[in-house]
């Protein structure tokens, strides 16, 4: 009898030997075995186990010639199969309808990056298909450093320029973590206005476009029936202001219990006298294992008290080095009241202006510098929060497509507006 030890599993002393060597495990050494010990056996039993013993043997050395012959094919063989794996993993790539490349100029804001790509974080397949198609190369800096961080379950407090991509920041991560087996909220994301809110959930429907993930959007202004019956239906993603998801939390229509990740964009806005009350209660509908996300350009003093009462050892991410983005001139115009207008009919009559953004601090003024813009001959769309809904949609969409070049808005009713070199 051959020493134990010495035979790969399946070969040994007959005693329970399996279907055969196993290539793959040749044990070093001694291994304990377990010793089975039958009384008086039978002639006939005994003959049996010599004879599965010199099968056994032979096995073994036909394995053993084959093993030594066969190395450098067994090599081959499993180099032409993993060529042949990262081929075809490569193939869904060439099936994508990827838009044309942006050959836009892009600053640094953008392109100081790392060199990683959306694959090194190991995201799901179709996932990052809806990258891809909607035009995205690389991670931007910020994506690089908060995706990773994200996908870990690590609370994140982040800054970051407006125009570099912080909403793919963080709809990347949170459609990468739902589980789509389950008909349950699993994310929320808050943001200050109703068109940040329809810009974010067509971000996540378009990153998401191969997912068979569910995303909701509802804001104050809009009909409450309307999002009950939506409710009723599977919802894995909502996003939303913090007034009208909080009414919904507190009908038990929109259930939080197993909502794993809060997300708030614009968190300076978040944070103020005017929503941080409601945040507050919404957080109380929240599981105690929920992650936290907060995002924004900036962030006041009143942060610090969220962060010590809601957040659990924070990641700080601060890319601000300065406010605004690089390749952006600023200038500063000192003049009385009664000389705005005639300032702005200098610049546009003296600057080649393409479009333009103009931010009033109350709705009357909006309406009556449009009205003035009007009347010296430049085409103006207004917009405030004092408009119907859908009026402001119209407005919204109609400048984005170039019907007017001048826009008069409060501040928050168009609070983030797209950079022209990075649409993310």
């Amino acid at each position: 009898m051959n020493p134990r030890g010495r035979y790969p599993p399946g070969i040994g002393n007959g005693r329970g030997g399996g279907a055969g060597p196993n290539p793959n495990f040749y044990p070093r050494g001694p291994q304990p075995q377990q010793q089975y010990v039958q009384r008086n056996p039978l002639p006939s039993q005994q003959n049996q186990i010599y004879h599965n013993q010199q099968q056994q043997q032979q096995r073994y050395q036909q394995w053993l010639k084959r093993n030594e012959s066969n190395s450098g094919a067994g090599e081959l063989v499993k180099s032409v199969t993993t060529q042949g794996s990262d081929s075809s993993s490569q193939d869904w790539k060439t099936q994508l309808r990827v838009p044309p490349p942006d050959t836009r100029y892009k600053t640094e804001d953008v392109t100081a990056t790392k060199g990683n790509d959306f694959e090194d974080y190991f995201l799901k397949r179709e996932l990052l298909m809806g990258i891809y198609e909607k035009g995205f190369e690389k991670p931007s800096p910020i994506q690089e450093e908060s995706i990773p961080i994200a996908l870990t379950g690590v609370d994140i407090l982040a800054r970051a320029k407006n125009g570099t991509g912080k909403t793919a920041a963080f709809c990347i991560p949170a459609l990468e973590k739902i589980d789509q087996e389950k008909n349950v909220i699993q994310v929320v994301i808050l943001v200050p206005t109703r068109e940040l809110a329809l810009q974010t959930s067509q971000v996540c429907k378009e990153l998401g476009k191969h997912l068979k993930v569910q995303v909701m959007v509802t804001t104050g202004g809009t009909s409450l029936k309307d999002d009950i019956m939506r409710l009723y239906q599977p919802v894995h993603l909502l996003v939303g202001t913090p007034g009208r998801i909080l009414d919904l939390a507190k009908k038990d229509i929109c259930v939080l219990k197993d909502c794993s990740m809060l997300i708030m964009d614009e968190a300076d806005k978040l944070l103020s006298s005017e929503f941080q009350p409601s945040i507050g209660q919404l957080i109380r509908f929240l599981p105690a294992n929920r992650q936290i996300l907060l995002f924004s350009a900036t962030f006041p003093v009143t942060v610090k008290d969220f962060m010590d009462r809601y957040l659990r050892k924070p990641f700080i991410i601060n890319l601000m080095d300065e406010l605004t983005l690089k390749g952006i001139t600023q200038y500063y115009a000192f003049v009385e009241e009664r000389q705005k207008v005639h300032c702005l009919n200098t610049l546009f009559s003296k600057l080649q202006i393409n479009q333009s953004i103009i931010f009033c601090n109350s709705v009357n003024r909006v309406e009556l510098l449009a009205k003035k813009i009007t009347e010296l001959g430049y085409s103006c769309f207004y917009i405030h929060a004092k408009m119907l809904q859908d009026h402001r949609n119209r407005v919204f969409h109609d400048f984005r497509n170039g019907a007017c070049r001048n826009l008069v808005c409060t501040g928050w009713s168009l609070r983030k507006v797209r950079s022209p070199w990075f649409s993310s």
